[in-house]
Formats: C-alpha cells, structure tokens, sequence
C-alpha cells in the first residue's frame, strides 16, 4: 500500500545550529496535525548539525533530510531547495532557532482548505525574549480578528507583516507565479512576502499565534543574524537594496498605487531600527549612514514622511542636513515622549527642534514643532526632558544621580521646583524626593540620593529590571517622564540584605544599553534565596506576606 502524502510540509532551514535545531523539529512533531513532512533544509553546516539532522530523521519517519552541496549565506537557498522536493500541496517555512506553536499547522490548514480562493494564511508571531522569558506580539495591530483580503490595495498596512514564516501556501500558488525566494540578497522575506501579498487572488489573517520568534537582543556580535547586524553600513546597503526591489516590483506587477504605504513602511519600521541605534554610533558611522540613505529617502512619497510621528521626522532631517550631535540628541527621546534639549523661534514665531533656525524650506517644515505643543499642553503631559549627567556610589547602599531637566515649553516657574524619582521593583516603591533648580529659563539641575536597601521588596525578594522615573507636581498635576542616563558609566554593584539579613541579593545600577539608554536597577538573589529560587512562586503561594513563614520555608528548602 502506498504511503500517504503528507497534507503539508514544514521546511526548516539550518546552518551551524546542532544546539537549537533538535528544539525547532520537536515543535513540528508536537504539531496537532500529524499528517505533515518536515523537511531539515541544511545550507551545508560545517558543525554538528548533521549528525544531530540525521539522527532526528531516523527518529521520526516524517522527518527528511536535505543537505545542500555548498554554502550559500543565505536563507533563500535552503528554502528553495526543499521547495523543490516537497511532496505536500501546502507548505510553511520554519528557522532552526525558532519554533511553530502546537496548532499552528491546523489552525492555517483550515483556514485554507475552507476557501480555494485563498493562496496563503498567517498567523500572529509571539516574540519570546530568550534573556527575560518574556512575550510580546509582533504587529499585534495587525492580527486584532479574522479577516481576508481580496487584493492587497484593500489592506496595505499588511505589508508591515513582511516574514515568510508565520504563513503557510498553496504549493500551486507558488508555483503558478514561479514564487521564489530571492537568492545572493539579504532581507528576502521582505521581497517574497510583497511578492506574495501583490500575487494573492486573497489571503486570510487569522489572531491565533502561528509562529514563536525567540529573541535574543544580547548575543555575541559574531552570531548575530542578518537583521540584527546593524551596526555595519553593509547592512544599511541591504536593507536599501532590498527595498528598491520591492519598489521594481511594484511598477512590473501594477501595484504602483501601494507605494506610498511601501514607503511608509521602510521609514517606521526599516530606517526606524537604525535611527534608533544613533546615540550608540560616532559621528563618521552617522556621515557613511547619511550618505547610504539620502538618495533613497529622495525617491520616497512625501506623504510617507507626513504620517510619522514628528520625532522620527526631526531625527531624519537632521541627519540628512549633517546635525549628528543633534540627531543623537533626539534620537535618545524618539518615541519616548522626551523634549528636544532646546528649541528656537524665528521672526514669525515658528518654533524649530534644536539650536539654529533652518534656512532650507524642506528642514524648516520637518522641524517645525508647533505640533508638539510644547507651551500649551496640559502640565501631566508636558513634554520635559530628564538626563542623568553622573552617577555616583556613596557610603552603603546609597547612589547619588546628578539631573539636569530641560523645559522648552518653559511650562515650570524660574524657581526651586520639588522632584521625586521613583524606583517600583513590585507594588510598592522608593520614593526620593529632591531640589531642581533654575540655571536659566529652560534648564534645571539638581541631585539626589538613593539608599537601595530601602526599596521595598516582598520577603521571598525579586529577580528583575526596573527603570527609575522622575516626577514633578504642578497644579496638582503629576508629570511622570523617563530617566535617561549616561550612555557608558561602570556598573555599581552592591550585595544589600532586605528583610532584617533574610532577603539577600545583588543590586546592579547601570545603563540600559539599548533603545532610550534609560539608567536601570538589575536585582539578583543571593545566598538562601538563591538556593531556593527554583521553589519561590510556590513559597510566595503558601506563605504569603508572612515574613517569618518565608523565612522558614527558604532555609528549610536550601538545606
């Protein structure tokens, strides 16, 4: 008797990855769907990773092997190659370091069986950072109901979704247009999945988790993947050649009247990820950036630029008018709801982000800030700006931060102004209030002490990160802003005993070395607690705030 074919095929691509692939594979042999072939696509890994592939495959009948004979430095290829070998009618794309959810194979399958004019379906992506465990969704806006698309003018903002993996197609979809995923380019999930949403009769969306991304914002420069190697200008290359290709497509294929959506697209999300990493560049890393970028961002719609928000549109223009030192400037507040260090006005009393009035129409109307209401919007949400200038230890537990706050919208008094800065591990929190006061219309300085062994912590402790914050009363206004601290200063770490010498732990102050550069606390257990982490949700369940029961239950579990 012939054996069945498989309803669908999952490809999963591997290079030097012996480690995470075992991992990947078992998430697709958990799959409800068990009629599926799992084809280990290896762009010739020269570590491990075959012996552990093909001991996989004799493990589980279901499991194919596809070795390629020669390295292509790519994912494209991989792909491509168990395309060609697939015997499903369907196919889903997987990456040895990520994982499919449990139902993700029938959830899509489903989906596309129920309409034969569907040509792919997709799922939402959980993020899972791989340092904290926690779990955030990518485009959550995106996967809010079920919903199908007949065309893709009926649902452009889709194309922010532009990963291969969190879909599955009909093979004949794929092969009616020849769908093949770019080879010798990076970022070709961008090109294939616009390939894809312009060439779908329809394609369905469904709120279901359909793929796990696993994050690793941390890891060794030298095993960074292609998406996370921004600091090389090559990669700045790959990301602009990538998106004119798309943009050729889009003229080839008819489907010139998403454009402006393309580009809205690459500005929010593309050169967001690279703007965002400025305060983190020197200024001749900034100057190569600018000279790779500028001529691209003169082909974009200008109604792109028009729907961002104003602090991604300052640090752009300044980057393009040479303003580095500024553009870090305002990098470190974009999408944080920070204020421009300062502002100035011309003669007709337009105010503009920065030191100078701009003298080329085309900069004035992208830093023009009247929009941001700096001068007339309620105190709670004034737009203020909190640097932490230096971080000192003290004697004990004790840090000293110098602030210095910045008002363009001059919205506080030329006089002493009380602050508190707020430090909250769980519910409860430090609060230390302090003295700004006026340097001149704009500016205000102050310092203030923390003890760490007074921040209130539960008594089986805390493992985590908090950002402390700065707030100001006005009016009987709260005004609640980040903290942003210094980009380098050494890590001050401290062993501090909570709970009367019961709760020990290692307390870190340092800065937060990515996004806004906020400054951060990092607690630690130690000793018993330590010990008997493994066993604390538990405790906490059964002990509840009772100080002496914790107690008793730690030592007893660290014995």
């Amino acid at each position: 008797m012939a054996p069945t074919a498989p309803d669908v095929t999952v490809t999963v691509i591997v290079y030097n990855d012996a480690d995470r692939l075992p991992r990947a594979v078992e998430s697709l042999r958990r799959q409800t769907l068990r009629n599926i072939e799992i084809i280990i696509s290896d762009d010739h890994s020269t570590d491990h990773t075959p012996e552990v592939a093909r001991a996989l495959a004799a493990q589980d009948d279901r499991i194919v092997y596809n070795r390629l004979p020669q390295n292509s430095g790519g994912c494209s290829a991989p792909r491509n190659s168990a395309i060609g070998i697939a015997k499903a009618p369907f196919l889903m794309f997987l990456d040895s370091d990520d994982e499919l959810p449990e139902r993700a194979c029938e959830i899509l399958l489903d989906e596309l069986r129920s309409d034969d004019t569907v040509d792919f379906a997709m799922g939402a992506v959980e993020r899972v950072r791989t340092d904290t465990g926690s779990v955030s969704y990518w485009h959550p806006h995106l996967f809010t109901g079920k919903r199908t698309v007949r065309g893709i003018e009926e649902h452009p903002g889709v194309l922010f979704e532009h990963l291969s993996t969190n879909k599955m197609y009909r093979r004949e979809f794929i092969d009616r247009h020849t769908l093949r995923f770019p080879e010798g380019i990076h970022y070709e999930d961008q090109l294939f999945s616009a390939q894809a949403y312009c060439l779908a009769r329809a394609f369905t969306i469904v709120p279901d988790p359909c793929y796990r991304w696993y994050i690793s914002p941390y890891e060794a420069v030298g095993a960074l993947s292609i998406s996370n190697q921004r600091h090389r200008i090559e990669n700045v290359r790959d990301r602009i050649n990538v998106a004119r290709l798309i943009d050729d497509f889009l003229v080839e294929s008819g489907h010139q009247g998403i454009k402006a959506d393309k580009d809205f697209k690459f500005l929010k999300h593309d050169l967001r990820m690279y703007t965002g990493d400025l305060p983190y560049r020197g200024h001749e890393w900034i100057k190569q950036f600018a000279d790779e970028v500028s001529p691209y961002l003169e082909t974009l719609a200008p109604e792109a630029f028009r729907r961002l928000p104003r602090d991604q549109r300052v640090v752009i223009q300044l980057v393009r008018d040479g303003r580095y030192e500024e553009a870090q400037s305002a990098s470190r507040g974009m999408g944080r709801e920070a204020a421009p260090r300062e502002v100035t006005e011309d003669g007709a009393g337009r105010v503009y982000w920065g030191s100078v009035v701009p003298a080329d129409p085309e900069s004035a109307r992208e830093l023009e800030v009247a929009d941001l209401d700096l001068r007339t919007r309620p105190f709670k949400n004034a737009l203020l700006r909190h640097e932490i200038t230096r971080v000192a230890p003290e004697s004990g537990s004790r840090i000293t931060l110098d602030v210095r706050t910045y008002d363009p919208g001059n919205q506080l008094p030329m006089a002493p102004v009380v602050a508190t800065v707020h430090l909250a591990p769980t519910t409860k929190r430090l609060s230390a209030s302090f003295r700004l006061d006026p340097v001149r219309p704009g500016l205000f300085e102050g310092t203030v002490t923390i003890d760490l062994s007074t921040v209130p912590l539960p008594p089986h402790g805390f493992a985590g990160v908090r950002h402390p914050v700065l707030a100001i009363t006005q009016h009987r206004q709260h005004n609640t802003s980040l903290l942003l601290a210094p980009l380098e200063f050494p890590k001050l770490s401290k062993r501090i005993a909570y709970h009367r010498g019961m709760a020990e732990h290692t307390v870190t102050v340092e800065p937060e070395g990515h996004g806004a550069g906020r400054i951060q606390v990092r607690w630690e257990r130690a000793g018993l607690l330590a010990k008997a982490e493994p066993h604390l949700p538990a405790i906490a369940r059964v002990a509840g705030p009772g100080l002496r029961k914790v107690t008793g239950l730690v030592r007893g579990l660290a014995k």
